[in-house]
């Protein structure tokens, strides 16, 4: 019972601690963030089909390839079940989000920029290479340490794909037309992501988490598959 409640208490401590970053962001978002002026617009649906409609080609080839790439990567869950099968305690549970996103912010600013002067369509390759790394390594890590080690690639591929998607749905849309164009894409990512989910916790489940991340690997080569074809910026 001792060992319970000191477990408890850590765990609000975690939380109120989680909170501080939150506030900041807030008052950062108070403060620091301003709205560039813009004409008044009529009001008008989020999303109005004659729209999607004129929304082109282009457009929905990137929205096909993030909805793939989704598919590939479902939830993080999985990540810490995953470092909880190769003998990671609960109490430490977060660190593999902290080893995540740790790898997530340090790469996503220079490979951002990068992005702005190479070209995207490669890069967005290089992000789906290394997805299937990272889902290779999870599958037959031996021991907590090379499964941490997939967790940092894994990170990695989200600061290569993450903003390289958001600026490719941008490029590939009218600039009138971005808002229902980030609609769209966010809706179909999303429904992607809980097929995923369901996916890969059937798989875990009735095989075991090799099957999981290898289902996640194959994924990722069929997104590939579909961005081969489509043209560069």
């Amino acid at each position: 019972m001792a060992l319970m409640a000191a477990f408890n208490d850590n765990f609000r401590r975690v939380f109120w601690l989680a909170l501080i970053p939150g506030l900041l962001s807030v008052l950062v978002l108070a403060i620091g963030v301003r709205e560039p002026p813009h004409e008044a617009a009529a009001p008008q649906a989020p999303v109005r089909l004659d729209e999607c409609r004129s929304l082109g080609q282009a457009y929905w080839a990137v929205v096909a390839v993030g909805a793939v790439l989704t598919l590939a990567r479902f939830s993080e869950a999985f990540l810490i079940l995953r470092a909880q099968s190769s003998g990671l305690p609960l109490a430490l549970a977060p660190l593999v989000l902290v080893v995540m996103n740790v790898v997530f912010a340090a790469c996503a600013y220079p490979l951002g920029a990068l992005s702005d002067r190479a070209n995207r369509r490669r890069l967005l390759a290089l992000g789906f290479a290394t997805l299937i790394a990272a889902d290779l390594i999870l599958a037959w890590a031996p021991n907590l340490w090379i499964v941490m080690a997939g967790v940092a690639v894994w990170g990695l591929h989200l600061g290569m794909t993450q903003g390289l998607l958001a600026a490719l749905v941008a490029d590939a849309c009218p600039v009138n037309l971005r808002a229902s164009a980030f609609g769209v894409f966010n809706f179909a990512s999303g429904v992607a992501l809980l097929i995923a989910s369901v996916l890969a916790g059937f798989l875990w489940a009735r095989i075991g988490p090799s099957a999981t991340f290898i289902a996640g690997a194959a994924f990722t080569v069929l997104g590939l598959s579909l961005l081969v074809p489509m043209r560069s910026r």
